[in-house]
């Protein structure tokens, strides 16, 4: 499975993860500029922002801290103009799906409210 394969892999996971727990997902891999948004859902009144990291070990920290200032930075910007594309006028959160592939299995933690940019 090649990095694109395995990234793909990952969002199965998270998009199959929050439909479990009533997320609505709008979009999965929604377009901004050059970039992509791996996720965006509804939950509550909420729009939810959701970066996904999958890799195949923790040996050089967790996924979550592949998130940088400049991914944050575009996360805010996308949501921006994702609200006003749809015309919609909810508050939103941003979140982060860690997941980490141990054999056959994965290790999935959900980080509600990751960042605030």
């Amino acid at each position: 499975m090649n990095h694109i394969e395995f990234g793909s892999f990952g969002e199965k996971l998270a998009r199959e993860y929050l439909e479990q727990k009533d997320y609505t997902i709008l979009e999965q891999n929604w377009r901004f500029g050059r970039l992509e948004v791996d996720l965006i859902a509804l939950f509550g009144s909420y729009l939810i922002i959701i970066e996904v990291k999958t890799r195949s070990s923790s040996d050089f920290g967790s996924p979550d801290e592949a998130v940088g200032h400049r991914k944050i930075d575009f996360l805010a910007e996308a949501a921006a103009a994702y609200q006003e594309a749809q015309d919609l006028d909810l508050e939103t959160r941003f979140d982060i799906i860690s997941i980490v592939m141990k054999g056959n299995s994965a290790e999935i933690i959900h980080i509600e409210e990751a960042f605030h940019p």
